[in-house]
């Protein structure tokens, strides 16, 4: 029993460790973020831009981030607000596009580059996703770590 009682503060710390370790990661993380799990996404009216960056986006992009952006087993939902501008500026978008990105907030992998995006159709592209971000309730949110 003195055992117990003197590695209490120990087991005490380590508790409180572990625990916000796991409510961090709730917080980061929701349904969407298990590989396979999608988001219900809503499609507004397009502007001409959007909507050029949409036959884009099906082409290429939703072969891994679904159809419009809501996820899938191969990559993540990009109409979550972990996307928001606040977060995930639009450069962050062409640097991905053109350079790949590495895993950071998803269990997918990296993304490589993707070279049949012709630079001039990422801004469609990013103007599609920012679109239907917005209609689904995603918008600029100030990024605190």
């Amino acid at each position: 029993m003195s055992r117990l009682i003197k590695h209490l503060p120990k087991i005490a710390v380590l508790v409180f460790v572990l625990g916000g370790g796991a409510l961090l990661a709730s917080k980061m993380m929701n349904s969407a973020s298990v590989p396979g799990a999608q988001v219900a996404v809503t499609v507004p009216t397009l502007t001409a831009q959007a909507a050029r960056g949409s036959v884009t986006f099906k082409k290429i992009c939703a072969q891994c981030h679904g159809d419009n952006g809501a996820g899938s087993d191969k990559g993540p939902p990009l109409i979550h607000d972990i996307y928001n501008p606040g977060h995930h500026g639009d450069g962050s978008f062409y640097n991905a596009v053109s350079n790949g990105v590495q895993q950071h907030h998803w269990p997918y992998g990296n993304m490589p580059p993707q070279p049949k995006v012709k630079a001039n159709d990422i801004g469609d592209i990013i103007a599609y996703v920012r679109e239907v971000q917005m209609a689904n309730g995603i918008v600029t949110r100030e990024h605190r770590m």
